[in-house]
């Protein structure tokens, strides 16, 4: 309890000290903590298999029905990144992870946003999952192997911060 009360005496006072002196440049030594970087994430185990190098920018993969999506980062200070290539694979209804009708790729919007259409995810190995890579070289690859709730939700995100290569 002790901690909460130093951090809310130290935002109460840097606080003060700003509307005092009307000055909009405090020192750090006064502001309270809190995050000031985002990590890296990591490669997921699993998150490269089945990965075809290359898979082409499509605007749906096979007859839709289920939205990928998620959002890309830069690391450090979590400026979203545009014009990021995101590959997208799955187990669906209407084919294999290793299958390349099954893989698709597509890019972020200004927001760093991505959302791609594609068929249903089934159970592979008993888990209904996707996975998704980041690959396109300005950044250190990531493959991310998220893992959905239920067999019948009809959308899944996943989130990237990258690290400059």
């Amino acid at each position: 309890m002790r901690n909460l009360y130093l951090n809310r005496r130290r935002f109460i006072a840097a606080g003060s000290a700003v509307i005092a002196s009307g000055v909009t440049g405090v020192s750090s030594a006064l502001l309270p903590a809190h995050a000031k970087e985002f990590a890296p994430t990591p490669s997921m185990r699993g998150g490269s298999n089945n990965y075809q190098p290359g898979a082409p920018i499509v605007d749906k993969i096979g007859g839709g029905g289920f939205w990928m999506s998620g959002t890309v980062r830069r690391a450090g200070d979590g400026a979203p990144l545009a014009g990021q290539r995101i590959q997208i694979w799955a187990h669906t209804t209407e084919g294999y992870e290793s299958d390349p009708q099954s893989h698709g790729a597509t890019l972020t919007n200004e927001n760093g946003e991505f959302r791609l259409e594609m068929p249903q995810i089934v159970p592979a190995f008993g888990q209904p999952h996707g996975h998704l890579a980041y690959d396109s070289g300005d950044y250190e690859t990531v493959f991310l192997r998220p893992i959905m709730p239920s067999s019948k939700d009809t959308s899944l995100e996943a989130h990237f911060v990258l690290k400059p290569v």
